[in-house]
């Protein structure tokens, strides 16, 4: 499943990302703040906007916004 399709208030573990989808600059950003392969994450809430935009992210003690299609790069698995 993708990053973007995980409910809310659920741990996931990213087990792959699709650097190609994302900009270089993009991908810089989000490997800086520890958005990478292995990191644990949970979706903290979505955003009102058309296509749910932006998404709060939970990584580690911080919160993150990020696009619906940077999320849609990102595999993850659900955690016990």
């Amino acid at each position: 499943m993708t990053l973007d399709a995980l409910p809310p208030r659920r741990r996931a573990r990213i087990t792959a990302v699709d650097w190609g989808l994302l900009a270089p600059e993009e991908a810089t950003r989000l490997q800086a703040l520890g958005i990478d392969t292995g990191a644990e994450v949970e979706i903290a809430h979505r955003g009102i906007f058309v296509g749910k935009d932006p998404i709060a992210l939970s990584v580690g003690r911080m919160t993150v916004a990020l696009r619906r299609m940077h999320a849609r790069a990102m595999s993850v698995e659900e955690l016990a």
